[in-house]
């Protein structure tokens, strides 16, 4: 039998880069932006309540303020760069920020 690693040893980096990355997916391939946002909240919330748990509060804060400009910022850039483009760096940009305030010193 294969056991599975449990939720709490997922990073929340993985957790917020997945819900930005995956909310775009599902708006764009179900057609559905308000299905890509559930998925965006639900990953953000996740990941919300691991910062909270992992680094307190106000770093929480911080990182779900930064998750949800990420989330606005990748409008602009995608006329830029592309969409998936966009994308990707923001959810990179996220990710990298989550590991360096939360995920680093947190336990396991």
């Amino acid at each position: 039998m294969v056991k599975l690693p449990s939720a709490a040893r997922v990073p929340s980096a993985v957790i917020a880069a997945g819900g930005l990355v995956g909310g775009y997916g599902v708006a764009r391939w179900t057609r559905k932006r308000q299905l890509g946002g559930v998925v965006l909240a639900a990953a953000g919330a996740a990941a919300a309540q691991r910062w909270r748990r992992q680094a307190g509060g106000p770093v929480a804060g911080a990182l779900g303020v930064a998750y949800v400009a990420a989330f606005a910022g990748s409008h602009p850039l995608a006329k830029k760069v592309g969409a998936w483009p966009s994308v990707f760096g923001v959810a990179g940009a996220v990710a990298a920020l989550s590991w360096a305030v939360a995920d680093r010193n947190a336990r396991r």
